[in-house]
């Protein structure tokens, strides 16, 4: 992902996103992890959980790539879900929210 992405969150959601963006970067050490050994079951249920809660909380593009490990993890694509981590990764690390 090249341009810094900016989201825009109620603000009702304010204390909670925190804790979301913490959890986002736990699922990617997890995802690794399962990467590494090869556990495609678990990587497919990390990339189901960030497909749902992304749009919940504003997230689209995380409710996408989940899709997309999700998907890709049925086909045991270790070089393709290796890039799909380390976009969500650089998302994660990148992107700009905005109150509203």
């Amino acid at each position: 992902m090249e341009k810094k992405e900016t989201v825009k969150i109620d603000s009702d959601l304010k204390e909670l996103i925190p804790v979301f963006m913490d959890n986002r970067e736990a699922d990617i050490a997890a995802l690794k992890k399962n990467l590494e050994a090869e556990n495609f079951a678990e990587i497919e249920k990390i990339g189901h959980q960030l497909k749902g809660v992304g749009g919940s909380y504003g997230f689209d593009y995380i409710t996408e790539i989940g899709r997309e490990i999700e998907n890709t993890a049925n086909k045991n694509n270790i070089a393709e879900l290796e890039q799909l981590i380390n976009e969500l990764e650089t998302y994660i690390d990148t992107v700009e929210i905005n109150y509203e």
